[in-house]
C-alpha cells in the first residue's frame, strides 16, 4: 500500500503544480490591477502606476512569462506575493484559511456522515416511508442551489427569532461585538459563537447531506443482495450485523471516490455561503479580489484551493486502502 500511496502523492503533486501555474496565469492574463487607479482623483501619473505595479509584480505591461517567474520564484520560498495595495498575501491567506477551515471541515463531517447512516438507512427500508422521507429531502435541497438555499435559512431563522422573542440564531459574521463583555463573559461568547455558526453550518451540511445520501443508497442497493451478504446470512449471521460487516462497508469503497470528487464542490459552496452569512473567510476573499483584479491573492486562493482538493483525494486514497484489501496487498494498482 505504501508504493501505491507514493505514486499517487508524487501524481497528485504534479496536478497541485500545473493546476497553481494555469491559474496563476489565467488571473494575470485576465484581471486588471491597474483599473483600481483609474477612479482616483487626482488620478496618479501612469509611470508613478507602472512602478507601483511593477514593485508587487502586477504590471500588466510587464511580459507574463516574466511575470511568471516572479511568482514561481516567491512562491518557491513560500511566498505568494503582495495584494495591489501592499499588503503581504501570506498573513491574510492564512487568517481567512483558518475563518473557512471553522466552517467548512464541521459543516462538511456532519453532513457527510449522516448522509452516508440515511442513505444506507433508506436503502435498507427500500419503498417505505424512511426511504421516502429521506429521497424527497434528498431531491429537494439539491434542487435548490446553495446560496438560495442559504437566504431560505436565513428567512426560517427571522421567524422563528420574531415568534420566540429570542435571538436563536444569528446569520451576520462570526461573532456578535461585545458578546463576551456581558455578565457570562467567555461563556457568553461562546454562546454567540455557536448561534452564528449554526445557519452556515445547516446550509454546508445539508448540501453535503443530499449529495451523499443518494449516491450512498444507490451503492447500497447494489450490495443487499450480493453473494457475500447471502453467505454470511446462510453461516449464521442476523440481518444486521451482516448489512453492517459486510454490506456497508464493501457499498462504502466507491463514496471513497466520491469524497474526493465533492470536495471541490464544497469549497464552491462555502464560497457563497461565506459571502452571504458575512464570514470573512478564504471564498469571500477570492471573490472580493477577483472583482478588485487582485492577481496574487485569487493566484494563492486557487492554489490552496487546488492543494485542498487534491489532499482529499489522497485521503480518499487511504481510505480506499483501508476498506479494501486488495489494495495493501498490491492486487489493486
Amino acid at each position: 500500500m505504501a508504493a501505491f500511496l507514493l505514486r499517487r502523492l508524487a501524481n497528485y503533486a504534479v496536478l497541485v503544480v500545473l493546476a497553481a501555474s494555469l491559474a496563476y496565469l489565467l488571473a494575470a492574463a485576465a484581471l486588471t490591477p491597474r483599473a483600481n487607479y483609474e477612479g482616483r482623483a487626482p488620478r496618479p501619473p501612469e509611470a508613478v502606476v507602472d512602478a507601483q505595479l511593477t514593485r508587487f509584480n502586477l504590471n500588466d505591461r510587464t511580459p507574463l512569462a516574466e511575470r511568471y517567474g516572479t511568482w514561481v520564484a516567491g512562491l518557491a520560498r513560500g511566498d505568494f506575493g503582495r495584494t495591489w495595495q501592499g499588503e503581504p498575501v501570506n498573513a491574510e491567506l492564512w487568517r481567512r484559511l483558518g475563518v473557512s477551515l471553522r466552517l467548512l471541515v464541521l459543516g462538511a463531517v456532519l453532513g457527510s456522515a449522516l448522509g452516508v447512516l440515511a442513505g444506507a438507512y433508506a436503502a435498507v427500508r427500500r419503498g417505505r416511508t424512511a426511504d421516502l422521507l429521506v429521497t424527497f429531502l434528498s431531491y429537494l435541497v439539491l434542487a435548490v442551489p446553495v446560496f438560495v438555499l442559504a437566504v431560505l435559512l436565513q428567512i426560517v431563522a427571522s421567524r422563528t427569532n420574531q415568534a420566540t422573542g429570542l435571538r436563536v440564531f444569528e446569520w451576520v459574521g462570526e461573532t456578535t461585538p461585545g458578546a463576551s463583555d456581558g455578565p457570562f463573559g467567555a461563556l457568553g461568547g461562546l454562546g454567540d459563537r455557536v448561534r452564528h455558526l449554526l445557519l452556515p453550518t445547516a446550509t454546508i451540511a445539508l448540501a453535503q447531506f443530499a449529495l451523499y445520501s443518494r449516491y450512498q443508497r444507490s451503492m447500497m442497493l447494489d450490495v443487499l443482495q450480493a453473494d457475500f451478504v447471502r453467505t454470511a446470512r446462510a453461516k449464521g449471521l442476523r440481518r444486521r450485523d451482516a448489512l453492517l460487516r459486510h454490506g456497508l462497508r464493501t457499498a462504502l469503497i466507491p463514496m471513497t471516490t466520491y469524497f474526493a470528487y465533492t470536495s471541490g464542490l464544497l469549497l464552491l459552496g462555502g464560497m457563497f455561503t461565506e459571502k452571504l452569512f458575512g464570514w470573512h473567510g478564504v471564498g469571500e476573499w477570492l471573490i472580493d479580489s477577483v472583482t478588485r483584479g487582485d492577481v496574487n491573492a485569487v493566484a494563492a486562493v486557487n492554489c490552496v484551493a487546488a492543494a485542498a482538493v487534491l489532499l482529499a483525494g489522497m485521503a480518499s486514497d487511504v481510505m480506499y486502502g483501508v476498506l479494501d484489501p486488495r489494495v495493501r496487498t498490491g492486487a489493486v494498482a
